[in-house]
């Protein structure tokens, strides 16, 4: 049998529909958090990678192809430049997993910290200075590439850029929406 609740809240708790009214919006509450979480990491993945892959050939004066090899060649090292399509859906596959990656980290720790989703702005400018310090001072290093960027101030000024817009990117998915 059926345990019943008075109905009316007695100090404080709820009565038994508002408990299972509150169990149902948990449980949907949550396949919808989730939902937006995973969005926020997919769409902002994608789209800052997809963007950074834009400005690479801007900045680089090089067509897509050329730029996913360069970036395939991380993986591969200088055998990514004779591989063709391979290499190019390679390097793909290694953007927007890396993006991914990166808009991961991001939206963890915007939910760990709200106010990154309040000043989004802000939150995604910094995370571009620290997106652009880590890819070319420890990722390219590490990489089949060995080593960082040469220092030239017109490349520093114009990757630093492309870095900020992918942090505003990334930021911009991960914050807060008024309901």
């Amino acid at each position: 049998m059926r345990e019943t609740y008075p109905s009316r809240p007695v100090h404080g708790f709820p009565t038994g529909e508002d408990n299972n009214a509150a169990a149902s919006t948990a449980a949907s509450g949550g396949r919808s958090d989730l939902r937006l979480l995973a969005s926020s990491i997919l769409l902002g993945g994608f789209a800052a990678g997809t963007v950074d892959i834009a400005a690479a050939c801007l900045i680089n004066a090089a067509k897509p192809s050329v730029i996913l090899q360069v970036i395939a060649s991380g993986l591969v090292g200088k055998s990514a430049f004779g591989g063709g399509a391979t290499t190019v859906l390679l390097g793909l596959v290694l953007q927007w997993g890396m993006s991914i990656a990166i808009a991961t980290i991001f939206v963890a720790a915007a939910r760990w910290r709200p106010i990154l989703q309040r000043r989004w702005v802000g939150a995604g400018l910094a995370y571009g200075v620290v997106v652009f310090a880590v890819m070319n001072y420890v990722v390219l290093p590490l990489s089949a590439v060995g080593h960082a960027p040469r220092f030239r101030v017109a490349h520093f000024l114009e990757d630093m850029v492309a870095m900020l817009v992918f942090g505003l990117i990334v930021a911009f998915f991960a914050r807060r929406r008024e309901e």
